[in-house]
Order: structure tokens, then C-alpha cells, then sequence
């Protein structure tokens, strides 16, 4: 090879391969657009280039879905685009025996909703409280309570229950106690006077 800079063909065994090496990543940026379902981004740079056939430069660029819930002026965004937290219905017996005794607590309300994506890790709960995720369908319809301590003092709403949403528009959920468990789901209607079936019976928490 001599004194260029380059390696010679005829001499493999002096010309060393190097990969692509990179830097770590950076932290994750902000939601490109606040109050919409969107992307935020994280990036690395290349710290040596690839030589001589070594292994090719990694992506420099990640893209990851996000939702900002607060406008730049710190004002709180519809209440349509906040996931609903959730837990078995069974917990809710307890709610109504103690709301019951209190003249201060407000009668809840029901949303029904048309269960549409649901991720695999809801089938993998072996805890005690989270069997119930396993009952969880696509296509089924899901009868959700909104109770106090859940329903919101001032908007009289719990968050997640997707009032002002879109007709049809898919809605965010995640199971409470199994972070891997989530999907969406349809608004379908809301029931002042509640009467959820034992089975997808379940909670705004």
C-alpha cells in the first residue's frame, strides 16, 4: 500500500476493515405537534466511517409515536386524545357502597366501546389482577363505569372516555397493573344509568 491513504487490492491481509461506528443517542425530542397523535425523534451521528468493506452505518434516525396532552401555553388538550386507564369492573362494588353513603359524591356514568386493536402482552398477565385482561377481544363491546374518585370534580368526565371524539375515531386504552396491555377501541354511546354486564365489565381509574 505504501503511503497512500487508500489499500491496495492486491494486498488484502494490510487492508483492515473497519466498521461503521456510532455515537450513543440522543435524549427524545419533544412531540413534533402538541394536542394530535404524532411523532417525537431521537438521532446519532457517525463517529468513523466504514472502510474498506467493514460493516455498514447503522440508522442515524428513530421515530417513535407520541401525544403531547398540553399546549405550548400549558393550556390541557381535548379530553378525546387522553388514553383511558382501566381495571376490572370488579373493583367497583366498593366504589358504589361508599359513594352511596356520601351525599357529596356524584352518580357515575357508563361508556360503552367497540373494542378494535389489543396488544399480545394482555395475554401474558399471571398475577392474580391481571387475569382479566385475557378476557379482552377484538371486536367485542366494552362496558366502561366512570366512578368517583375517577370522575373528574369540574368536568364531571373521567379522562380516557373519550367525550368530544370523532364518530368511528380510535381511541387509546391501557390496562392498569400491565403496562405491556393496551389497544384501541370505538366510542359507541354513554349510559347515564349503568347496568355493565359481568363480563368486559371494567373501570376508568
Amino acid at each position: 500500500c505504501g503511503r497512500s491513504l487508500d489499500c491496495c487490492h492486491d494486498y488484502p491481509r494490510a487492508c483492515p476493515v473497519t466498521p461503521c461506528t456510532v455515537s450513543e443517542w440522543s435524549d427524545w425530542s419533544g412531540c413534533a405537534e402538541p394536542c394530535k397523535a404524532t411523532y417525537r425523534v431521537r438521532r446519532r451521528h457517525v463517529v468513523r466511517e466504514q472502510r474498506n468493506g467493514g460493516e455498514a452505518c447503522p440508522p442515524l434516525e428513530e421515530k417513535a409515536g407520541c401525544v403531547e396532552y398540553w399546549t405550548q401555553q400549558g393550556v390541557e388538550c381535548n379530553h378525546a386524545l387522553l388514553p383511558a386507564l382501566i381495571t376490572t369492573g370488579g373493583y367497583g362494588k366498593a366504589r358504589r357502597k361508599r359513594a352511596a353513603s356520601s351525599e357529596n359524591e356524584r352518580a357515575g356514568y357508563c361508556v360503552e366501546f367497540q373494542l378494535a386493536a389489543i396488544t399480545e402482552g394482555c395475554l401474558h398477565g399471571n398475577s392474580s389482577y391481571t387475569r382479566w385482561m385475557r378476557y379482552l377481544s377484538e371486536g367485542h363491546i366494552a362496558c366502561v363505569e366512570c366512578q368517583h374518585p375517577a370522575l373528574h370534580s369540574r368536568s364531571l368526565h373521567c379522562y380516557g372516555d373519550g367525550s368530544g371524539s370523532k364518530k368511528n375515531q380510535l381511541l387509546h386504552w391501557q390496562a392498569v397493573g400491565n403496562p405491556r396491555c393496551r389497544g384501541t377501541w370505538k366510542r359507541i354511546r354513554q349510559l347515564d344509568t349503568c347496568s355493565c354486564p359481568s363480563v368486559h365489565s371494567f373501570l376508568f381509574i
